[in-house]
């Protein structure tokens, strides 16, 4: 079958190249997006160095996964302090570049409840004005600066909203993992686990394509010998910059197939039971296998070139992974009752993202 991929985001990789935001930038009034720990960091001090006078606004309180109690003052702050800048540059983590793509889309009245009325409708819109985006990831695993997706999530009312449109590709992904030497090992570990998550979730996905699938395997192979060893060896900057890579080559993967169902069941898990995304959408990934596992010659081919041909051997070696970063694989490990467990499952199944798994039909 004939395979398409596309990916419109001009892409930037290596040590130093935040310095691209110069040339990216000229001519143009700028908003940083980032995170509260980034000006003791010295890294809002950095930026502010290389943009000068274009650095006209910076919002440095994004707190994880993004919730529409915070992102409404911020949303409207934002267009009335910043609404003449031409680009919005996110310098963070997953949560820093989802804030920073729901900031981008701008209503009619100005107003967030606006945007969020219209995520709610679940119909596809045209925002009345949007920005430009640079995303310039700091840890290696969010791959939201390679898609146009963002998670916003209502931890009042038990829901999320996705949100991707045109608008919210990124113009240029920025990938210096010399802004990932200072991540902690929770946050490596999580956002790692993201990456394999991002990589497996576009393999066992009725989206899939050979293109694809080239960036997911490398990422996997990679992920699997890397992010061990960087969990003991936070400093070494080779396995940052492996992992970087990696992280980029997941998110390039599943720019195209979108995620499945670990991804869906991560939802409810983070809903219900705080879990760190990371760790939500990759403790099942040997259970996930197993589900994906026969539904598919052509992605048991692929699965296969990864872990071999015996499925029980290939879920062992994922939960030994797994294990040996300090990631429980079982729902009662998260306190999950057998019964929520199925619930959740079945209820993932029915989510957008669920209907992307190959098992979904045959489950």
């Amino acid at each position: 079958m004939p395979a398409q991929f596309y990916n419109p985001v001009a892409t930037y990789f290596g040590g130093g190249s935040l310095g691209q935001i110069v040339a990216l930038t000229e001519g143009q009034a700028v908003a940083l997006v980032t995170f509260p720990e980034a000006r003791a960091l010295g890294l809002i001090d950095k930026i502010q160095t290389l943009l000068g006078d274009r650095l006209i606004h910076v919002i440095e309180d994004v707190q994880p996964n993004p919730d529409v109690a915070q992102l409404r003052a911020t949303y409207q702050g934002f267009w009335q302090q910043a609404g003449h800048c031409q680009t919005v540059l996110a310098v963070g983590g997953g949560s820093v570049i989802d804030t920073a793509k729901a900031l981008i889309v701008g209503t009619e009245s100005g107003e967030f409840d606006e945007l969020l009325a219209l995520l709610a409708s679940g119909k596809p819109f045209t925002p009345s004005r949007s920005k430009a985006l640079i995303a310039a990831p700091t840890t290696a695993g969010t791959g939201s600066e390679v898609t146009p997706w963002a998670t916003i999530w209502d931890s009042a009312l038990q829901e999320k909203y996705s949100l991707h449109l045109p608008c919210t590709w990124p113009t240029a992904a920025i990938i210096d993992p010399d802004l990932m030497v200072t991540v902690p090992v929770g946050v490596t570990v999580s956002t790692g686990l993201d990456a394999l998550s991002h990589a497996l979730e576009s393999i066992w996905n009725v989206n899939a394509n050979p293109i694809s699938d080239t960036f997911a395997i490398s990422a996997i192979e990679d992920i699997l010998d890397c992010l061990p060893r960087l969990q003991r060896n936070l400093t070494n900057r080779e396995l940052r910059s492996r992992m970087a890579l990696a992280a980029l080559k997941a998110g390039l993967a599943f720019s195209n197939t979108k995620t499945a169902l670990a991804h869906s069941i991560s939802y409810q898990m983070t809903l219900r039971h705080g879990l760190p995304h990371g760790i939500a959408c990759s403790f099942t990934l040997p259970y996930v296998l197993g589900l994906a596992w026969g539904k598919s010659t052509a992605r048991d081919q692929t699965l296969q070139r990864i872990f071999g041909p015996d499925l029980a051997q290939a879920q062992a070696q994922l939960k030994t992974f797994l294990h040996r970063l300090d990631v429980k694989t079982e729902f009662a490990d998260y306190g999950v009752t057998q019964v929520e467990a199925q619930q959740m499952i079945d209820h993932a199944m029915l989510g957008a993202r669920g209907k992307n798994f190959i098992g979904s039909q045959a489950a």
